[in-house]
């Protein structure tokens, strides 16, 4: 069976802990490989190559680090089969969606080709008698990226891509349940010009998560996952003097107000809400329709579009909807959660407890769900569920459904549809969320915005890519400078005054 290790100082090496973790193909059930989990000194030998490697690669300027970037596009894009086909395998999504998740990543790697224009300083001329003053941006030194399995190639490059621009060192820790597309990015960024040691790929658990917030090398950490953990990470990161941006859960409403073009915002919902089997933190999973009339009447579109749903997987083409979800633990997670939103009263309108796909029913698929009538008080509403699971709750008002995304303690992603402007305005000017949708389901910003949500789905002042990425991975050091001048009154030249 395949063993996993390490990328360390440019180049694979095995894991030395005798640990490992199990990599499973989601569609089957089937154990495809074991990922090393590295132990505190293979820790410490990627920091210490990192922070050697991070001297030359920090002087180096913006533009020649902007090149290798320019290489690293071209080299993905050449893979991007690849790199998706090897996706697919380890978490389950269908392979179009694993070539967006590459996509996506790509995106950022493409934005910081712009860094030498992201880190230009500024310069005031004659800020005093013959003072000057400018200020730098300068890289951290050495940072660090820990990523979720649900984007083994968005988030990791969303990571990487800024902090490598910015003249940093990275090590990057993936999830242990889908860890070779990280492995597979660090050759490629090889391949374009990075030197060794730039970038370090550990793969690890808690315990290596640990040694990076304890660190002293590492200056910085960005942090994708569940919100207890985020909080953690945040936590334990800002004790020990490093800066964190830590992105955390969510829980995505969608208003549907009763001018909305109802079909629109049906087919918006089944693509938010069963895309990716339910695995993205900007997943919609919560529909609000305002109005008893608009909500029987979204029901009764969503219902035949749901059921007709293809889950499979991803060898089966474009012919999938979505696939399998990541572990059996995550499926009997979701389905837990579906079982207390029956026993707590919600009405399950599409029930998908007894999907079972022939010839892989040891795989890890779960049907899709359509909950109605549910109420604030029940689990599924209050809970994150991260699976192919949407619920209704049904709104008397515009005020009752905005209120609802306001009150609730998730803040990452929300839309509205309708076609009412003023609705739209106001909506996107009340709501404490960091990202809004208007007849947009899943608003994910573009690489040159930023992405971030509110509450308790971001810990940190700095989202991630676009401009604050280049904030966060740089210091700003101010200049104050002043030339004492051998010019007399008159213009003539006072040679003493040089002395």
């Amino acid at each position: 069976m395949q063993e996993i290790g390490h990328w360390i100082n440019g180049e694979h090496v095995a894991g030395t802990s005798g640990r490992f973790a199990d990599v499973y193909n989601p569609a089957t059930g089937e154990v495809q490989a074991k990922v090393a989990l590295a132990t505190q000194a293979e820790m410490d030998a990627a920091v210490a190559s990192a922070a050697e490697a991070q001297k030359a690669w920090g002087a180096t300027n913006p533009q020649r680090r902007a090149r290798v970037m320019m290489a690293f596009v071209q080299l993905i894009n050449r893979d991007m089969d690849k790199l998706a086909e090897k996706l697919s395998s380890e978490h389950g999504k269908t392979f179009p969606d694993a070539k967006g998740d590459v996509q996506r990543g790509l995106e950022v790697i493409e934005y910081c080709i712009g860094a030498p224009q992201m880190l230009k300083g500024e310069f005031t001329d004659s800020a005093g008698p013959g003072i000057d003053m400018y200020s730098m941006r300068q890289p951290l030194g050495v940072v660090a990226g820990i990523t979720p399995f649900n984007f083994p190639a968005m988030i990791p490059l969303w990571k990487m891509g800024p902090a490598l621009a910015c003249g940093n060192a990275m090590i990057m820790k993936p999830s242990e349940r889908d860890p070779s597309v990280p492995l597979m990015l660090a050759e490629l960024l090889k391949e374009a010009g990075l030197p060794d040691g730039v970038l370090q790929v550990i793969n690890g658990d808690k315990e290596s998560v640990d040694a990076i917030l304890d660190h002293d090398t590492i200056q910085a950490v960005g942090f994708v996952g569940s919100t207890p953990i985020a909080q953690y990470i945040y936590e334990r990161a800002a004790q020990n003097g490093k800066r964190a941006q830590c992105f955390g859960g969510a829980k995505n409403h969608m208003i549907i107000m009763p001018d909305a073009d109802l079909d629109q915002a049906a087919d918006a919902l089944v693509g938010a809400g069963y895309g990716a089997a339910g695995e993205r933190c900007m997943a919609i999973s919560v529909a609000v329709p305002v109005g008893e009339e608009t909500a029987d009447k979204l029901r009764e579109k969503l219902v035949p579009r749901i059921e007709k749903l293809k889950v499979g997987p991803y060898t089966a083409g474009d012919d999938v909807d979505y696939g399998p979800v990541v572990t059996a633990a995550a499926k009997e997670n979701i389905l837990r959660l579906v079982q207390s939103g029956v026993d707590q009263g919600a009405e399950l309108a599409v029930d998908g407890r007894d999907f079972s796909l022939q010839g892989y029913e040891d795989g890890f698929f779960v049907g899709p769900h359509l909950f109605d009538k549910v109420t604030p008080d029940m689990d599924i509403y209050k809970t994150e569920i991260f699976g192919p699971v949407l619920s209704m709750v049904r709104a008397g008002s515009y005020e009752e459904a905005i209120g609802l995304a306001i009150s609730h303690e998730y803040g990452n992603g929300t839309a509205i549809y309708t076609r009412d402007g003023d609705t739209a305005r106001d909506f996107a000017n009340r709501i404490n969320i960091g990202m809004v949708g208007i007849n947009v389901p899943i608003p994910v910003p573009l690489a040159y915005h930023t992405f971030g949500g509110w509450k308790k789905s971001g810990f940190g002042d700095l989202n991630q890519h676009g401009p604050d990425a280049f904030k966060f991975y740089t210091r700003t050091k101010t200049v104050t400078s002043r030339w004492p001048s051998g010019i007399k009154e008159g213009g003539e030249f006072n040679f003493k005054a040089m002395d």
